[in-house]
Order: C-alpha cells, then structure tokens, then sequence
C-alpha cells in the first residue's frame, strides 16, 4: 500500500492520468509522500480515471431533434398521423389549380385570390382579407400590423405564436411578450391576463379634458413597453386540439376593450373549434378583432393561409408582408385549391373528428387494465387530436419506436404524450391497422 497526500494528488492529477501503469507506481513512490488516505495504485488510477469518463448521450427530449421537422422513413404504406398537415391535394384540388384564373397578385390582379380574401372576410364577420403563405406568417403579420416597434404582446407559454414560432415577433419586429400559463383547457387565467398589462406604457399619451378643449399630457413609466395585443389559439395544439370555451372568450373580450387593447385569435384549426363547439366560424371569429386560419391543416389544402380584420388592419398587413417577401405573384393557384378545401370543410372536418374519437376509444378497449395508469388515451373534449399518454416506466420513444417499425408515423410531442393527428388521408380501415400495432406493443410489456 501507499500513502499518498490528498493536496498533492490532486495537483499531480493531470500528470498521473497520463502515465502507463508502471511509471505511475515509480513516480508515486519517488514523489509523494506522507498522511492520511490510502490507495493502491490500481484504485488511484480507477479514481482519476472517472475524471475522462465518456457521459452517454442525453435522451432528454431537449437534447433531440424538433419532432416538428424531423424526417421519417415514410413510405407510400405509411399511415401519418403526425399533423394534418401531411395530407395531399385531392384531384377535385388539382383540377382547379390546373383551371385557376390567375394574374399578378401584388398588382391586386388575381381574381381567384382576391375572391377567397373576400370569401374569407364574409365567412368570418370581418372587414377584409389577405392571403398569405402559411399560419407562421399570418401571427406575424397580425402582430406587426397591430404593434409598433417596443411594444408588447400578450400569449400563453404554451401558444404556437411563442412556442413553435421562433420568437419571431421579437426576432423580426421587436415586439416584446408577456407569458402567461396556459390552462389544461387552453385558457389563461383572465386575472392574469390583467395584471399582465402595463401600466400606461412607454410613450406620452395626449388626452383631451371633456370639460374643456385643453390637451393634457398623461405621465408615462418610462420603464415599460406598451401592452397593445392579447393573442390567443382556438384550437389550442399543446392541449390536445381543445376548443376554447365561449364564455371564456367572451371574458376575454370584454377586458380587452375596457382596457383599450386589441384581441388577435390564431385561429390555424378554428373550424374544428366551431365544430366541436357546435357554433359558426363567424360566432366565434367575433371574439377577436383578427383572426388568421390555415387552409392547409385540417381543411386539406397543400398551401396557405387567410388573415382577417378591418380594412385598415389588413392594409397594414399587406404592406409589411412585401417586406417579408410574401408578395405573390399568380397566387390563384395556389389560392384555387383553398377555394376547394373550404367547400367541403364542414364534412371534413366532422369525419376527422368521428375517426379521432373512436381511435381514442379503441385504444383504451385494447389497454389491458394492468397498464391503464401506464399507457392510455385522453378521451374527453377531443377534436382531431388523439394525445397518447406514456408513463410509470413506459416512454414516448418506446411507443414511437415500435409504431414506425410497422409504417405508422406519430409525433413526440413531450416526455410522456404523443400526438396523433387524424386526417383526411386517414380512412377506418386505417383505424383497425392502428390498434393492432399498439395491441402489440402493450403485449409486449
């Protein structure tokens, strides 16, 4: 045995964990001595050898790649249900993309878009329209159509326009945002809501006395931005696809215009949200001053989305979307397609919901009773999204691993629900295949 010094074998460490066996035993011997811990000279090189350990890589889902972009192995066999965004046109679809009547778009020349910006409007109780390339851009533009530079935006943590949308009303408008908990139901406590609005903001204010003609300047907090925007999602994706509640949004609403601020709804699934809600687009459209929709989730178009508001609002929009590079050019094209996807939206949308609820349904039949509390499936308030719960000892990647295995493509959406989306490439034969799959897999447990 040797006696080494604690102080002096951590000084000498880096020497010590280069050297071979043999010359580590010459130079402890020949250069420490003296006090307290004991090692062999196999133990002391076992001890620093742990400072070079390799840490194995990380299966935290921080540490993975976006479930949102990553690529999978689908074949023409596979059935996705990762988003209903993987759906392909229909041939009544292609039909009148081949037949569209198209001209320059940014010279306000195509009829077939400028027909679904009108359509658009009136569907939704709102002044005007705009076409634009996607729902990410759609936010964007409403929230810089709606505020300036330095001021603030209200958004739930868990909202696409702050979670899956890079920041970009930060990134690209410097456009500030107050987050807020988003409730199981996709609501933000209205209390909260409130207090997150700033005092006054950060610029000077010019008021008029009633009793008089006299302009009085209100003293601002030079501290603070302006709150000028309360953004939230109907359906709301992180829940679950859950339609808000009317009453809430009503609530909503009402604080907004007494407190003189502006309501922008992200409207990407709000037809599954009248749907579920047994109302119209239009009813619940009018409990936000803007909405913006996407054509190509749910409805199954292959591109684009539609924002609305007033007239002024969508000029606005308009304008910044050229800086964007959104300018389209012979868009009736494209715009073709949407004009499709919106006559058959309704039976669309319903038969997706039917087929959500029964998969819902036949995968709990299929759980045996053992492993209820270990894999199960939400089935309350559900529209096109199924969420399969992974927990006590079975993960996500476990389920996703096997379900690819047999071409059944889903989504990680966190570290213990993934996401299902149904859609319309989605049939009931598809539904049977689904839950054979699992039914293996819960076996196997």
């Amino acid at each position: 045995m040797l006696s080494v010094s604690v102080s002096t074998c951590v000084m000498r460490s880096k020497v010590v964990a280069r050297m071979s066996s043999k010359l580590l035993r010459t130079a402890i011997s020949h250069h420490f001595s003296t006090t307290s811990l004991h090692f062999s000279a196999a133990s002391f090189r076992r001890a620093f050898s742990t400072r070079m350990t390799v840490v194995p890589k990380s299966t935290d889902l921080l540490d993975t790649p976006s479930a949102y972009t990553q690529k999978s192995n689908k074949t023409h066999k596979s059935i996705d249900l990762r988003s209903d965004t993987v759906t392909v046109p229909s041939m009544e679809m292609r039909k009148a993309m081949a037949e569209a009547i198209v001209g320059d778009d940014v010279y306000g020349e195509d009829l077939t878009t400028s027909r679904l910006e009108q359509r658009c409007a009136e569907l939704f109780g709102k002044e005007a329209g705009l076409f634009v390339v996607s729902g990410t851009m759609g936010n964007l533009l409403a929230i810089m159509a709606h505020c300036k530079r330095g001021e603030e935006i209200i958004v739930g943590r868990y909202n696409h326009i702050h979670r899956w949308e890079q920041g970009n009303y930060a990134q690209l408008a410097g456009i500030s945002a107050t987050t807020l908990e988003v409730k199981p139901d996709g609501t933000m406590d209205l209390d909260d809501i409130e207090e997150a609005i700033r005092v006054k903001g950060g610029y000077v204010e010019k008021m008029r006395e009633e009793s008089d003609d006299s302009e009085v300047t209100s003293i601002p907090d030079c501290h603070m931005p302006a709150t000028k925007l309360i953004c939230i999602e109907n359906t709301h994706n992180y829940t679950g696809g859950k339609a808000l509640p009317v009453e809430w949004m009503e609530g909503v609403k009402r604080l907004a215009q007494r407190r003189n601020l502006q309501v922008h709804m992200d409207g990407a699934r709000i037809y599954n949200a009248a749907i579920a809600s047994n109302i119209t687009v239009k009813q619940i459209a009018s409990y936000a001053d803007t909405v913006q929709m996407c054509f190509s989730k749910g409805l199954g178009a292959p591109i684009g989305s539609i924002i609305v508001g007033p007239k002024d609002f969508i000029e606005r929009a308009r304008h910044v979307r050229k800086a964007m590079g959104g300018g389209w050019r012979q868009s009736g094209v494209i715009a073709a397609a949407a004009h499709v996807s919106l006559d058959h939206a309704e039976a669309t949308i319903r038969a997706d919901h039917e087929r959500a609820k029964k998969l819902a349904k036949m995968i709990n039949e299929a759980t045996p009773d053992a492993l209820r509390k270990k894999v199960y499936a939400k089935e309350e308030d559900i529209t096109n999204m199924v969420l399969l719960h992974c927990e006590n000892g079975v993960t996500v990647q476990q389920m996703n691993d096997h379900l690819q295995k047999h071409d059944i493509l889903a989504m990680t959406f966190d570290a213990k629900r993934i996401r299902m989306v149904l859609n319309w490439n989605v049939c009931d034969e598809n539904l049977d295949t689904i839950v054979n799959v699992y039914k293996k897999f819960v076996e196997s447990l």
